[in-house]
């Protein structure tokens, strides 16, 4: 296996890491404290191609594959985790949902938009009351001649107050359980579709999480999204991409607390020396690095087996339990090291350590990723795929 990055990925991990230092981080702590999204990065993430990173030229994307992606977010994350998982949602739920069950017409009308930063997108599964039962949803849509009757509610949606396209999951036949389900984009001036304010949340403050409501909201019949009752098994597919996404944002937030305490641990001293001398912070630091490192090589190679079409959905579950629970110890570790200064807001890594604990919740907790992780390893490992045992 080759684990170097190609000349051209190192140039796009190079520029992308001078954009979130210079275009993202300056204000980075005073927008996670006022809970403001800073929306003039729109339209300049747009420009760079990080909106449209793994879709084709054709509709306006930069026409990249899953490893360049996985760079990018980890890029953006260790600067400002609430802009990487604004561009996580962006391209792997709501415009990938889009172009990759969409028909030519939703395409068309819907992928260069959002590719090229006019909005953002949005994918509203999750209901109140749901959690992790996702797909037990109660927001319903039903017929009403050529158009589609949606009512319910969905929360933790990421970016809709700024998205102008939205996926929403809703459940259009009662009988037919999983196949009864059916995607829909919502547009934002759609009457009876109303999107909450934002979120009072622990971390990712700068972040665009809101609920959204449908009261009679009327959709158009061209805005079915794949055939109806396949809503279900087509954010099943979604998911799988998403989780590298938020595997490689979880690689960004423990680089970053890890480079902050590094920092650190070259400027403060104690007992008459640097504190990087003291054995016990060397410890930490080398399991720190570590452990970032084995998170990064389990997305990059969910990541690589994206990009040849393999079906990754084991993968992918790995890289999203492993880096989102590495992320809370090197979270840790690194505002442990700080001692009281990393309780205090003055210093990044107050920061870091609060917006690592979404990586074990968001598109899959870790609970529920053990399930669909041992399921599939079940079926992998199947009793005739074994070897005989040896007597």
């Amino acid at each position: 296996m080759n684990f170097e990055f190609s000349e051209e990925q190192l140039s796009i991990r190079d520029a992308i890491r001078e954009f979130a230092r210079e275009e993202i981080a300056p204000d980075r702590l005073e927008k996670d404290e006022s809970k403001v999204f800073p929306e003039h990065l729109i339209q300049k993430m747009g420009d760079l191609g990080i909106l449209g990173v793994i879709f084709p030229e054709e509709y306006s994307g930069a026409g990249m594959g899953y490893i360049e992606y996985a760079l990018v977010v980890e890029e953006i994350s260790a600067v400002d985790p609430s802009m990487g998982l604004t561009v996580a949602a962006h391209n792997s739920l709501g415009t990938n949902h889009i172009y990759s069950y969409g028909n030519e017409e939703q395409r068309q009308r819907c992928v260069p938009h959002l590719t090229a930063g006019k909005s953002l997108a949005a994918w509203a599964l999750t209901e109140p009351g749901g959690g992790s039962d996702a797909f037990g949803l109660k927001t319903t849509a039903r017929r009403d001649g050529d158009d589609w009757i949606l009512n319910g509610s969905k929360t933790f949606i990421t970016n809709p107050n700024y998205a102008d396209y939205c996926v929403v999951m809703a459940r259009t036949n009662p009988e037919a359980g999983k196949a009864g389900i059916s995607a829909f984009i919502v547009e934002k001036d759609f009457p009876g579709y109303k999107i909450g304010v934002p979120m009072n949340k622990l971390g990712m403050r700068a972040s665009d999480t809101a609920e959204l409501f449908f009261e009679d909201c009327r959709v158009p019949g061209r805005n079915l999204l794949g055939a109806e009752g396949e809503g279900y098994f087509n954010a099943l597919g979604i998911l799988d991409g998403g989780r590298i996404s938020i595997a490689a944002m979880c690689v960004g937030i423990a680089r970053g607390a890890f480079e902050q305490a590094m920092r650190y641990v070259q400027e403060r001293s104690a007992f008459g020396k640097k504190i990087h001398q003291f054995q016990a912070i060397k410890i930490k630091l080398a399991d720190m690095a570590t452990e970032i490192d084995a998170a990064r090589l389990l997305v990059m190679r969910a990541a690589a087996m994206k990009d040849k079409g393999q079906e990754v959905n084991l993968e992918s579950g790995m890289a999203k339990l492993f880096a989102s629970e590495m992320c809370l110890r090197v979270a840790d570790e690194a505002l442990q090291i700080h001692g009281g200064y990393g309780y205090i807001k003055e210093y990044p890594i107050e920061k870091f350590y609060r917006d690592a604990k979404l990586g074990t919740i968001g598109e899959g907790t870790s609970e529920i990723l053990r399930m669909v992780i041992a399921r599939d390893l079940v079926r992998k490992y199947a009793i005739d795929a074994l070897p005989a045992e040896v007597s």
